[in-house]
């Protein structure tokens, strides 16, 4: 079983700020599976991830568009929300950006488990006060775990 990586977010700040620093690891091809209950902070996340990447556009939750790309950034981003239509998922299609050349986002994840990448990160994000969110990195596959270890490495300098 992978090691899960956990950090306590006091604010929106360091809930985005932690994004960006793992946009800078990420690369063409890479999948982040995104959970949290409705208000956790998904969407939050990815504008860190976003901006992370260099993107410069409004993002929002892709909730009745399905998917959002975003081109102009070091790499394409793919931020798509299957909370309404996992039952049709098969007819979407998403392939080409679950293996795609950019970085594939998708909130609700779990609820296409079948289909997902072996290969992921998974990103749990949940309430633990007020403002406070847990964070949790869960790697599946060696590049998302030496992708971990360097960021907790990052934040904690001598570990």
């Amino acid at each position: 079983m992978a090691k899960t990586y956990i950090w306590t977010l006091q604010d929106v700040t360091e809930t985005q700020r932690l994004a960006e620093r793992l946009a800078a690891r990420l690369a063409p091809g890479d999948f982040l599976a995104l959970e949290g209950d409705l208000g956790a902070g998904k969407t939050t996340w990815t504008q860190g991830l976003a901006r992370g990447l260099g993107i410069d556009a409004v993002v929002n939750s892709p909730t009745f568009t399905i998917v959002k790309e975003y081109h102009d950034g070091r790499l394409p981003l793919y931020h798509i929300d299957v909370y309404r239509v996992a039952d049709e998922i098969d007819t979407l299609e998403l392939d080409e950006y679950f293996f795609g050349d950019g970085v594939c986002v998708v909130e609700w994840a779990s609820l296409i488990e079948p289909l997902l990448p072996d290969e992921r990160l998974t990103v749990i994000l949940s309430h633990s006060g007020e403002q406070t969110r847990k964070c949790e990195l869960i790697p599946k596959g060696r590049r998302y775990e030496t992708m971990c270890e360097e960021l907790e490495r990052s934040a904690h300098p001598g570990y």
